[in-house]
């Protein structure tokens, strides 16, 4: 099965996936955030299959609005829900692989903490519980 995604769907998932990313960031707090955002970028770059071209495509943008946490948390978790919706409907094997995509990514975004911070672990319950809503 061949999934065609419009403009639109294409933007809602860069916004999902990079966006969980830079909420992890965010909530890094005095951490590391940019070696968060290196690190979680990195293994989304990595995807494959077609999470992985819309994913590689950052010719339009990635849209993450938002002056505070919990702005920026109020776009990108229903992107998340919304990413998964459309996937599971049009592409089941796609919204496992978009799924398995993020989650790593978040792993991979905390891989330099020996123990996340709390605001951290929390953002990360949030993620996962938009990427289940679905």
């Amino acid at each position: 099965m061949t999934i065609t995604l419009t403009d639109q769907d294409k933007q809602t998932l860069r916004t999902a996936a990079y966006g969980a990313v830079s909420l992890l960031a965010a909530a890094g707090g005095a951490g590391k955030p940019h070696k968060i955002a290196t690190n979680g970028t990195i293994a989304l770059t990595s995807a494959t299959g077609l999470v992985g071209h819309v994913l590689a495509d950052k010719s339009r943008g990635v849209s993450l609005k938002g002056k505070s946490v919990a702005e920026l948390a109020d776009h990108v978790l229903p992107a998340l829900t919304d990413s998964m919706t459309l996937l599971k409907k049009d592409a089941p094997a796609e919204a496992d692989n978009f799924r398995s995509t993020v989650v790593i990514a978040i792993e991979a975004a905390q891989i330099h903490q020996a123990v996340p911070n709390p605001a951290m672990t929390d953002m990360v319950r949030k993620i996962t519980a938009a990427l289940d809503a679905a």
